[in-house]
C-alpha cells in the first residue's frame, strides 16, 4: 500500500476525473478482503456506500482489511487506510486523521453523499487503536 504522502504527491499533480481515476486505482490496490468478513459487525455506519473495514494485528501495529461496493467509495476507503495502516495502535489513537486527510479537500471534490461516511470510519479507526494502546 502506498503512503499517504506519496498519494498526495501524485494527487496534487491532477485535476478532476484524474482525481477520480487515481482514488479508484487506490480502491482496486487494497488488500483483498474475504467476502466471510463483510458483515454487520464491520460495516461501517452513516456510509452512502456498503463499507466494511476489518482491524488485524501484526504485533503492535495495526493492520485493517477493508472493502466497499462502490468504486470510488473504495478509494476513500483506501485513502483513510492508507493514513494508518501498519503504523503502532498508540500513534494512530493520538493522530489526528481528519488532519492528515485534509490536503486532499475531499469535501470539495466529491459530493457530500460520498464523503459523509468518513468521519464514522476515521472514529472506528481510531477507536480500535486506543482499545489496543490501553491493552
Amino acid at each position: 500500500m502506498r503512503t499517504l504522502d506519496d498519494i498526495l504527491e501524485e494527487y496534487e499533480f491532477l485535476e478532476g476525473d484524474e482525481r477520480y481515476s487515481l482514488l479508484i486505482e487506490l480502491g482496486r490496490e487494497l488488500e483483498p478482503m474475504p467476502d466471510a468478513l463483510k458483515t454487520d459487525a464491520t460495516l461501517v455506519r452513516g456510509c452512502s456506500a456498503a463499507v466494511w473495514v476489518y482491524p488485524t494485528e501484526a504485533g503492535d501495529k495495526l493492520h485493517f482489511l477493508a472493502d466497499s461496493n462502490a468504486a470510488i467509495t473504495k478509494g476513500i476507503v483506501a485513502l483513510v487506510i492508507s493514513a494508518v495502516q501498519d503504523k503502532p495502535a498508540e500513534a494512530v489513537a493520538q493522530m489526528d486523521v481528519t488532519g492528515a486527510l485534509a490536503p486532499f479537500d475531499l469535501k470539495n471534490q466529491l459530493s457530500s453523499n460520498r464523503t459523509q461516511g468518513v468521519p464514522n470510519m476515521i472514529a472506528l479507526v481510531k477507536e480500535h487503536a486506543a482499545r489496543l494502546a490501553a491493552a
